[in-house]
Parts: C-alpha cells; structure tokens; sequence
C-alpha cells in the first residue's frame, strides 16, 4: 500500500494525471457539445454566419468523402461562383427536405433573384435548379480534426473509444482521488 500512495503523491504523476483529467473532459464536452448543435438544432444553428455540416452521401466524392465535417458560410448570392461548392435546402423531387452539398455548374439572374444549377462531383446528372433562398452557404473550410472525431464517432469502435473509453478513465480516475482523500482525512484524524 506504501508504494501505491508513494506512486499517487508523486507531485508530477499528480500533475499529470490531473492535466489528463481536465483534456479528457475538455475533450468529451467539446464532443457533446458539437453533436447537441449539429443533431439537435437541425444545422438551423448559425454561429457568426457559420454553420457545420457533416457529409452524408458519396455525391461529392473524391472532393469530400461520407462523414467529412465541413464549414459553410452565408455568402451574398451574387457573389457565389461556378466551382464554388454550396450547402442547400433540397425543395423538389428526391431532394426534398435533404441538405445537400453540391457544386454550383451554372448560375443566372431573374428579376433580381439568383437560381443555380448544381451538382455532384461523383454524380453524372445535375441537380433541380434551387433559388438563392435555399442556400444555407459556400463551403469555406473542412477541418480535419472535426471530420476525423466524426469518422471514429460514426463507427461502432470508434464511438465505444472515444466517449465510453474516456468517461470509464474519469471515473476511474474520480474513484482514485476519492480514496486518496479517504485516506488523507484517516491520516489527519489518527495525527491528532
């Protein structure tokens, strides 16, 4: 027992493991937090013009693969471009409801509204023509940290590692600080 508690009160072990309790936790609440604004907000969430997508088909491939995080931000219609990769709200056909990420293939203006033609890079027909109105953004960023965690979190081992895995380490390590403490106050009481 002397060992173990020589092993606990080791200042930089202390240091350590309480640096790991904290990233760990950094970590699972950054987790939670993106899955509670992606799924239970409905991508409805726009922070500072932002929004956050995740990849749900192979449309789009080789350029972004299923479960690819990707960024998109609120852009002027007028200034959306051919070859600029969009967001939208699908309004017709098999389309309808779906947020789809395609790449804008044509562009016009009517009366003062846009209307883009899109379509996957992987996909051999075009998309229904969709207005302005239903393009949440252009795709500015795909950060690879998001779309890896996305990956492991879309894969039964991978969610099993990176949430029941940690918050098992948690627990553990709350249980060794709590029988530490136990044992702290035991050896006060039995000073005095």
């Amino acid at each position: 027992m002397k060992i173990v508690k020589k092993i606990i009160n080791n200042p930089v072990l202390k240091f350590l493991l309480g640096l790991i309790k904290v990233l760990v936790w950094i970590f699972a609440i950054l987790v939670v937090t993106l899955i509670v604004i992606q799924r239970v907000f409905d991508n409805q969430v726009s922070l500072g013009s932002y929004r956050m997508f995740t990849i749900a088909s192979g449309s789009m491939l080789p350029e972004y693969e299923v479960y690819d995080v990707i960024i998109a931000k609120e852009t002027n219609p007028n200034e959306i471009e051919i070859g600029d990769d969009v967001v939208y709200l699908g309004e017709k056909r098999d389309y309808k409801g779906k947020v789809i990420t395609h790449r804008v293939i044509s562009k016009r203006e009517e009366n003062g509204v846009y209307y883009f033609t899109t379509q996957g890079t992987a996909n051999e027909v075009a998309d229904p023509e969709i207005d302005s109105s239903q393009i949440y953004g252009t795709v500015v960023y795909r950060p690879k940290v998001l779309t890896w965690l996305s990956h492991i979190l879309n894969n039964s081992y991978g969610l099993y590692f990176l949430i029941i895995v940690p918050i098992a380490f948690l627990i553990f390590l709350e249980i060794l600080d709590h029988i530490h403490q136990k044992e702290s106050d035991l050896e006060d009481e039995e000073a005095k």
